[in-house]
């Protein structure tokens, strides 16, 4: 399993709860969309995680931006993703900048709002922020491979709080 997280905005945890806490653990890859705020947040995760792939916010001190990029290409079950925090252009400019990478979809935090969209030509996918959610629902995304007879590779998702509630699915 893949899990997007994203916004964290703390000082010294990661504040992983509930069934996001166990997707952290459970996940074979984590991506991490940025805004950790502080380093001690990014040394939680990269406990908590198997694997963690993040990109830096532009919340995030010196420290973790020494550490991260501020995009970076992630590959999971054969789906390619372009992953930054947030992109000047907002979607036009998530698009161009997830073909630049030969990208799959885009992940990126910023608004703290989940969602997924795939009408623009490129699937976006922002996780919202499991810590902070500012007015919307806090939230992680969960993606799993799914079996496909023709050989293409294809990930099942899902929204979902912390609470374990799935309130949104889509695939890619």
């Amino acid at each position: 399993m893949l899990v997007v997280v994203s916004d964290t905005h703390a000082r010294e945890e990661s504040k992983l709860r509930g069934r996001t806490l166990e997707a952290v653990r459970e996940a074979d890859v984590v991506i991490h969309g940025g805004d950790f705020y502080r380093e001690p947040v990014l040394d939680a995760f990269e406990s908590a995680a198997r694997t963690l792939r993040a990109v830096y916010g532009n919340n995030d001190g010196a420290a973790i931006r020494d550490k991260l990029p501020e995009t970076r290409t992630v590959e999971y079950a054969g789906v390619r993703f372009a992953v930054t925090h947030r992109h000047r252009s907002g979607d036009t400019g998530l698009v161009m900048l997830g073909r630049g990478r030969d990208a799959h979809a885009v992940i990126c935090g910023h608004s703290h709002r989940p969602r997924f969209d795939d009408s623009g030509g490129l699937p976006l996918l922002n996780p919202g922020s499991h810590a902070q959610p500012r007015g919307n629902r806090p939230a992680h995304a969960e993606l799993d491979p799914i079996e496909e007879t023709d050989g293409d590779a294809r990930l099942s998702g899902r929204l979902v709080t912390p609470d374990g509630e799935v309130f949104e699915r889509f695939t890619l």
